[in-house]
């Protein structure tokens, strides 16, 4: 698996696929979760600054199977902002994911930002394992329809306030 750094012709609809598919089947996500993931990651790609914003993926010869992205913001306000952490079915479970959030917070500590924060719902235990493992915390959980449908929403953060 190669890691690749920054946007690759039709990596937006893949990863919308990506999360698409495996949240519908994972929670039963619906098609206003496939908009939103669509609609803000396209308009990151679009306003995406190298200096401060970060996009990964995973691909073999098969095409892209993940992705991670920082968006670097408001990193001084908020910290920056993981999002769109995802691997494809044929990856999941062979350290895909693992590769894509080293990248990411190697991006991060290079830049010297001081704190990273995620949002991801309390279904997600393998993720949350992953998170953890490279020292985020849980800070705040909530009841929210973010996403389309009701969960239990979790903030996760690694340094900072």
């Amino acid at each position: 698996m190669n890691i690749h750094k920054g946007y690759l012709p039709g990596c937006i609809g893949r990863v919308v696929e990506m999360h698409a598919a495996y949240y519908a089947h994972t929670v039963g996500f619906g098609m206003a979760f496939e908009a939103k993931v669509a609609a803000e990651l396209a308009a990151f790609c679009l306003h995406i600054d190298s200096t401060r914003d970060g996009l990964w993926l995973a691909r073999d010869d098969d095409g892209i199977q993940g992705s991670v992205v920082i968006d670097g913001t408001h990193h001084e306000e908020a910290g920056a902002h993981l999002r769109w952490f995802i691997t494809s079915d044929a990856s999941r479970g062979q350290g895909v994911g693992a590769q894509l959030l080293e990248a990411a917070m190697a991006f991060c500590r290079a830049r010297g930002y001081r704190k990273v924060y995620l949002w991801t719902f309390d279904e997600l235990h393998a993720a949350r394992h992953l998170y953890e493992k490279h020292g985020f915390v849980l800070a705040r959980t909530q009841r929210g329809a973010q996403w389309g449908k009701e969960v239990n929403e979790q903030l996760f953060t690694l340094g900072g306030p």
